[in-house]
């Protein structure tokens, strides 16, 4: 387990932060700073909640492995809003999970009784395309070379927001995966229904708007926040459950696309260690967000398994 500073995350190159785990590179900017203290509110007001918890009786203990959650990661927020402990040592622990940025790893051995996202070894942008086609009975991925029409083609790496529309059919690039363009825009803006699932099922329902020629960036013109019943239907729900099973994932964030010509939803992307809440989240929402993971967190831990 990783006890390194928070610094060891990353590495500045030139007018950029690279993420060592994931690739992916941020721009040093006024947004970035801009972005970053408008996190350290948040941060505050759940360092204050998490000394009020410690007036309380004890909560569950987790271990994390092989990396402890930063504080910038959603299941950071909702354990420490919730008093759910990150355990020192996995003797003390009363759950374990599988805590890891990597695209493609190997989870460490499975020892505990109660041991969460374990299965999600995979979250590549082809494995979570095959698995979307297998649970919905209908596809995301596109055979380049034969499709027609205008596509989406994006790297199969976590978190590099690296994708662009191109025209089929074309060549295959190496390391490249290609996708259906889903007409997710509504009133000019594009729209990612970024879902965050515990259990295998979904908490909140974070209403991600950006402009249309930025809809594969990081940066959001606003974020809204809805309960999950009234942005899916019951069997949406349901057929969203099974697909994180089978995905093996316990605790996460989908990002859902809802086509605006078919109605069909289309789960675009999964991340077994997702960030947030999203910086652009009004604060109140932020908390109320997070609130919500965390009692789904502990639910999670200490409710009995079906």
């Amino acid at each position: 387990m990783s006890d390194t500073p928070w610094t060891s995350d990353f590495s500045v190159q030139g007018r950029a932060v690279r993420v060592k785990k994931t690739g992916a590179v941020i721009p040093l900017d006024r947004a970035l700073a801009s972005e970053a203290a408008t996190w350290f509110g948040l941060y505050l007001a759940i360092q204050t909640k998490s000394l009020v918890n410690h007036l309380l009786p004890p909560g569950p203990t987790v271990w994390f492995a092989p990396d402890r959650p930063r504080p910038w990661y959603l299941i950071w927020a909702a354990a420490a809003w919730n008093g759910v402990r990150i355990a020192r040592s996995p003797d003390e622990a009363q759950a374990a999970f599988y805590f890891e940025d990597a695209t493609v790893a190997a989870p460490p051995p499975r020892w505990h009784s109660r041991a969460f996202n374990y299965g999600c070894a995979d979250i590549s942008k082809t494995r979570v395309a095959e698995v979307f086609g297998e649970v919905f009975g209908y596809p995301l991925s596109l055979d380049p070379e034969a499709g027609a029409g205008l596509a989406v083609e994006k790297g199969e790496g976590n978190g590099v927001h690296d994708g662009r529309i191109v025209r089929l059919p074309r060549r295959a690039r190496p390391g490249r995966t290609y996708q259906r363009l889903i007409n997710n825009v509504e009133n000019g803006l594009a729209v990612d229904l970024r879902t965050p699932f515990v259990g295998g099922k979904p908490v909140v329902v974070f209403l991600k708007r950006r402009r249309v020629e930025d809809r594969f960036a990081n940066h959001n013109c606003s974020v809204g926040m809805a309960r999950p019943e009234d942005v899916f239907s019951p069997d949406e729900i349901e057929t969203l459950g099974v697909f994180c099973r089978a995905m093996g994932l316990d605790w996460g964030g989908l990002d859902i696309l809802r086509d605006r010509t078919t109605g069909r939803l289309y789960v675009v992307d999964v991340n077994k260690t997702d960030m947030g809440p999203p910086i652009a989240l009004p604060f109140f929402h932020k908390l109320l967000a997070v609130a919500r993971m965390g009692r789904a967190l502990r639910a999670l831990i200490t409710e009995p398994r079906s």
